[in-house]
Order: C-alpha cells, then structure tokens, then sequence
C-alpha cells in the first residue's frame, strides 16, 4: 500500500557565480523641503513650468486665452536690464530714475504675465499713465534716431511724457519738427495736441482757400492754417470776437512769409469772399471722406440726397432750404425728405445756405475724367449747387441727364461745361461743387502700429 506524503516547497537557493548573492536594495525617495524665499513674482503668477503641468489635462480651448497686441518692448537701460521682477516693481514703485528710463519696465513686466490692472495696485501708476509712459518713451526713441539735439531732448526730461505723447501720431520727421516747436514756443499738452493734429490734418485740407500759400514741413503753418479755418467758421456763425482771436493766435505761430501775408490780408478785410472762392474751384474737387470726420469737424453742411437712377425729378423735388435754429442748433427743412446726408464743412460747400443737393451715383463711371478701374466700381456723392443752373464756365462741371438728352441707364451724369454748349445746353441741374468717395477702413492711416 501506497502512503503519498506532500511536503511544502522549499525556496530555491542558487549560488553561482551568475547571479549576486543578496538581492538589491530598494531605492528610497526622499522630497527637501525648497526653504529659498520666493519673489513677489511668484505668488501672483506661478512659473511658467507650474503652468503648463498645471494646465496640461485641460481641454485645448481653456489653454488658447486672449491676448491683446502689445507693441515689443523698448531695450531696457544697462542698469536696469539685470534686475530681476522684484527690483523692477520696486523701480516703478518709488519711481527711481527718469520717467522714459523706468517706462519700458511696464512692457517687460507685462510680458512676464503682469495685467495693467496688477501693476496699478503693486506701482501706483494707473494703467492711462503706464500706455502714456510707454508710448512717449518710443517717442522719444524716435527723436533720438532721428539726431534730435540734446538740448531740447533734455527739454523733456521733467514731464516730457504728457507732450511727447499727443505727437505720437505724426512720423519721425513730424515727431522731430514738433518737438523743437514745441520747445521753441513753451507748449503745454493742449497746445501740442492741437499742433499735432493740425499737422495731422492739414494734406487733407488742399482743397481749402489759401492751402497753397501755407507750408506743410511747417510746424507753425499747419497751426496757423488750423486757426485760420477755425476763423472761418466762426465768421460763417457771424462770431466776429472768436474770428480775430482765432487769428491773432495763426499770426503768432505762422512761420513763412506767404502764410503771414493771406492772414493779414484776411484780416484787415482784404481776403476773398465766399462766391469768389468758389467761383476759383472751377476744377471739382475730389476728396475721400476719412472715418470720424465728421465727428472731428467744427462745422458740418447737411444736404438732402437723391438718387442719379431717379432722373431730375428727386433733384427738383428736394427741400432748397434746411438749417439750425433755437438753442439746441435743430435742423429744420422745408418740407420732409427720407435721405439726408452730413459732410464736414469744406470750403467748396461751407458757403452753400441755400440750393445744395447731393445726389448719389452706384458706381464713378459717368464722371468726366479718368479713373482707375477698382474706383469706377465705388458709389460716389455728387453735390451740386441748384441755384447756378445756367451753364456759362467752359472748364466748370454741372449736373444734367445723362448724354445732356436723357439718354443712359443711370438717368444723370456730370458733365464740362464746354462739352454742353457744344451741344447747345444752356440750363442744368445744378453746378458742381465737389466729389466725394466713402471712407475706407484701410486707407486709414491716422494711427501708427506703437498706438
């Protein structure tokens, strides 16, 4: 008889030159605690590392946040380009240094993360002060590129940043006139506003009376031509004492001698009258309306509009008469009209009280003078003046039927006044005092990229 006997495993134990002959240990993970103090930075905005392992499980659409365009920063100064992010938010806390040397600390902090709002509460520079700091201090970069002197760059040393930054619009060479005019003649903020917007405006303005004997790499001729059109205005609204102040203020800034002699003249009473002016605009000017002009100009003409597709019925049909009357400035027309549009004050249109039309065309083809083909595709406003209908300049233009028979599909046209009479027409609708084309978003060039 068989007995089975089941004895319990004994562990195996080798000894050969193969294998070691204790088993190896197992290694012990030990965390130091890190007792190095940590930067203000850190506490407000984690590093960079924390962020990325902190947001690595998060779905890409939470990872992609906004982020606002901001100019590169101006280079640092030596001493402050080894600071680390405390030693900079102490700079501009206690404001040590010059006011355009600490100024590109605010692009470099905000590109370690810092919002304007965070710097305000840790520097006490409100975020306004930060954009104005930032943006004279590239102003003044520009100055020094261009070979400015120090003497009048040391000008704006004490709160330079204020005048620097109302010239940020205008280009290096502007930047540099307006700066030495500045300091030439004391400016204060406003003033170097209103300086750098009349160099600004004042290409655009060539269709204005007396544009031509003013110089445009004047500083104090884009001023003066800006007082002197102000003074217009006011003495379009019959204001005589803000006219002679208005030029009082061109004759002290005007620098050439042409510009000096139209000022005097102008205001010793021996200037143009408004039917002369316009007689000289024989040749219609063409202009391009810029967004917010209207906003900006100082007086503004309101026409009723109609449409060239409706022949000369709209044109004869639309109130002659419409203006501003009690306290509020309220426009009142003659009769109800459905189109109107506002155009600012230019010289062509500025003495028109009685008369004016504007009549819209789909596209420039029916004007008489060569155009590029991407502008003949533009709706254009046509403004004529319903009150000189006879036709009597050769080189004029005036508002007829198409062809001058009432042939064509658009129903109107403009066409020369010797063109006319050779076709034996005497009377029109109107004659033509300007042209104007939409605004278009990317002829704006009103601001740089630094704005």
């Amino acid at each position: 008889m068989f007995s089975l006997t089941v004895n319990s495993p004994k562990s195996l134990s080798l000894s050969t030159p193969f294998l070691p002959s204790h088993p190896h240990p197992i290694p012990t993970i030990t965390h130091k605690p890190n007792l190095s103090p940590r930067p203000i930075s850190a506490l407000i905005i984690p590093p960079s590392g924390q962020r990325n392992q902190q947001y690595s499980t998060a779905p890409p659409q939470q990872q992609q946040l906004y982020q606002p365009f901001r100019p590169p920063p101006s280079p640092l100064p030596p001493k402050f380009r080894n600071l680390d992010t405390n030693s900079k938010l102490e700079v501009l806390a206690n404001r040590l240094g010059l006011w355009y040397e600490y100024a590109p600390l605010i692009p470099s902090l905000t590109s370690e993360g810092f919002t304007p709002s965070t710097l305000e509460e840790i520097t006490g520079i409100t975020g306004v002060e930060q954009n104005r700091l930032v943006v004279a201090a590239q102003v003044r970069e520009t100055l020094v590129e261009c070979g400015l002197d120090e003497e009048t760059l040391s000008f704006f040393e004490s709160g330079g940043a204020e005048l620097l930054y109302e010239i940020r619009l205008l280009s290096g060479k502007q930047r540099t006139d307006a700066a030495s005019f500045i300091v030439r003649n004391g400016f204060d903020m406003k003033q170097a506003q209103d300086l750098a917007r009349s160099m600004k405006d004042f290409p655009r303005r060539r269709i204005d009376y007396g544009w031509d004997k003013f110089t445009g790499d004047s500083p104090g001729d884009c001023l003066a031509f800006w007082f002197f059109r102000l003074a217009q205005e006011h003495a379009a609204a019959a204001a005589e004492d803000s006219r002679v102040e208005a030029m009082e203020k061109a004759l002290e800034v005007v620098e050439t001698e042409s510009a000096r002699n139209v000022l005097v003249e102008v205001l010793e009473g021996k200037g143009v009258d408004k039917e002369s002016v316009i007689d000289e605009q024989v040749k219609v000017p063409l202009v391009r309306m810029k967004l917010g002009e209207v906003a900006e100009s100082t007086k503004v003409v309101v026409l009723p509009v109609c449409k060239a597709e409706k022949r000369e019925f709209e044109v004869e049909a639309a109130p002659w008469e419409c203006g501003g009357v009690g306290e509020f400035g309220v426009v009142e027309a003659e009769k109800d009209w459905r189109r109107w549009v506002v155009l600012p004050g230019w010289q062509p249109i500025a003495g028109l009280e009685r008369g004016g039309v504007a009549v819209s065309f789909k596209n420039g083809k029916l004007l008489p003078w060569k155009e590029k083909r991407k502008y003949k595709e533009e709706p254009v406003l046509v403004v004529a003046d319903r009150g000189r209908k006879e036709v009597v300049v050769d080189d004029g233009f005036y508002l007829v039927l198409s062809g001058g028979n009432g042939s064509g599909d658009e129903g109107l046209k403009v066409e020369r006044g010797l063109n006319l009479k050779e076709m034996g027409v005497e009377m029109s609708l109107g004659m033509v005092l300007l042209v104007v084309r939409p605004p278009r978003w990317e002829d704006e060039d009103q601001q740089i990229d630094e704005d």
